[in-house]
Formats: C-alpha cells, sequence, structure tokens
C-alpha cells in the first residue's frame, strides 16, 4: 500500500500549528515527520492533528529547544529512540509501521557559526553525533528503514546558492560533507530525493535574515530523505512545498515529501 511522507523543521509545533494543520489539510501525507518542536511532549497541540485524522503520534520532547516528532494518520508504534553523542538532546525518534518499515527523525546539530570545533563546541557535537550515527550503521546496518529530518548539511554544490562561497560556512564544509558521506555509506543509505530530482540547484531551508527570501533565493538543501537499499526503488514522486516558506509566520525551512509504494 503506497504512503506519502513528508519531513519539516517546523521551528516550533505549538507557534506553528496552524500552518502543520494547512499542511495537512492541503497535501494529506500519511507520515508527518517534525524537528525543532521546541516543546514536552505533553504540549504538543495533538488535539490539532487528530480533528484532521492524525490519531498517531511518537515524540521526544524538550522545552524550548530541539525536539521530534511524527505524527501518522496510518498506525505506527515507537521504535525507540537515541542519543547520539550523549548531549541529552531530543533529537531522534524512531516508529516502525504496520507493514514493517521503521522511519527514523532526526534533528542533527546545527553546529554553531564556527566550522571548527577547538573554539566551537557545537561543531564539535555535531561532528560527534554524525560519528555515533555512522558507527551505530556499521555495527548494525539497517534494512527497510527510512532516514529523514533537518539533517543541517547540504552535501552538494547544487545544494547551496554558492559552493565557492559557503565552502567555510557551517553546513557545507567540506568536513562536515565527509562525515555525512560517512553516514551514508555505512548504512547504504540512498537520496531519495536526489534520485528523483538529480540534476539542478534544489533547497528546502531559506534564512530568515533575508528581506526578500524568495527573490534572493539564497538556499541549501539541508532536509533529507534517506532509504536502504532493499526499499530505495520503492520511492517516487519527490518535491519540496517551497510555497510554504512564505506562508504566513513561517519556519525557514520547506517541507520535503515522497512516496513509497511499499
Amino acid at each position: 500500500m503506497p504512503f506519502t511522507l513528508a519531513t519539516w523543521n517546523i521551528n516550533s509545533v505549538r507557534l506553528r500549528a496552524g500552518i502543520v494543520a494547512k499542511l495537512l489539510q492541503d497535501e494529506a501525507p500519511d507520515v508527518l515527520c517534525l524537528q525543532e518542536c521546541k516543546s514536552p511532549v505533553d504540549k504538543i497541540p495533538v488535539d490539532v492533528f487528530e480533528n484532521l485524522g492524525y490519531g498517531h503520534m511518537v515524540a521526544r520532547g524538550q522545552k524550548g529547544y530541539n525536539g521530534v516528532a511524527i505524527i501518522s494518520r496510518i498506525p505506527i508504534e515507537e521504535a525507540g529512540a537515541e542519543d547520539y553523542a550523549s548531549l541529552g538532546h531530543a533529537r531522534h525518534i524512531a516508529a516502525r509501521l504496520e507493514n514493517g518499515v521503521t522511519i527514523h527523525n532526526h534533528y542533527i546539530p546545527a553546529g554553531g557559526d564556527v566550522a571548527d570545533r577547538t573554539v566551537n563546541e557545537k561543531f564539535g557535537q555535531k561532528l560527534d553525533y554524525l560519528t555515533e550515527m555512522r558507527d551505530a550503521f556499521q555495527s548494525d546496518r539497517p534494512e527497510k528503514s527510512i532516514l529523514v529530518g533537518d539533517l543541517n548539511i547540504a552535501p552538494r554544490e547544487d545544494d547551496v546558492w554558492d559552493h565557492k562561497k559557503l565552502l567555510k560556512v557551517v553546513s557545507h564544509t567540506p568536513v562536515e560533507v565527509a562525515h555525512f558521506t560517512d553516514v551514508m555509506e555505512a548504512g547504504q543509505w540512498s537520496d531519495v530525493t536526489r534520485n528523483d530530482i538529480p540534476d539542478g540547484r534544489l533547497y528546502s531551508w531559506w534564512s530568515y535574515r533575508a528581506k526578500d527570501w524568495d527573490a534572493a533565493d539564497k538556499g541549501r538543501r539541508l532536509d533529507h530523505i534517506w532509504a536502504t537499499p532493499d526499499i530505495k526503488n520503492a520511492a517516487h514522486s519527490s518535491r519540496i512545498l517551497r510555497d510554504a516558506r512564505g506562508w504566513e509566520q513561517p519556519s525557514d525551512h520547506a517541507p520535503v515529501f515522497a512516496t513509497f509504494d511499499l
């Protein structure tokens, strides 16, 4: 049975419950993975989602920071949560569908402003998080799994508005891209979005600092959907809902979609 999945860094699920509802009404994904929920689990506005037919949720929350949730209109059960790099942050939650597919929802640390772990602890935390992800996939290679989320890295030259200008900017530095690639290779993950849209610039994030984000179009593809080899060929119809970046009181990220025939 096909299902459509979306991933979206919502930058406060309580503040932006209205545009989450708009997405669910307008686009009707079967499963929506949210990051940066910035809410304890018991404060997530589940009634808003339940009223739209999304009666299932697994989540990890924190007051004011981080937080991940998977809401669904098809049955899911919790399938664990990892604390990579032992940060004590709510950055991962997994859910299992009735067909046996496991969905991993990650919010990888942004890494601060300086791409040097000797002077920026947050950058070191980001690299450590990625290293522990890599090691986990090497020791227990995932099967029948989808990994999504705000991974906070734009790996390809055409995933950023200017490759040369961003080489020293956190999210596109060579050391981050190398760690990102190591994680993908360790789990034999496949980039679903780029499998469907192999060519051209593609962004899912535009800074709030831009006076006119749409005209400036200085974006980065920070949000990803991956699949393991056994199900990657079932994925299709990838897209990024760029219009959502222009909704009222928007997140600085746009939702990313893919459909799986499983």
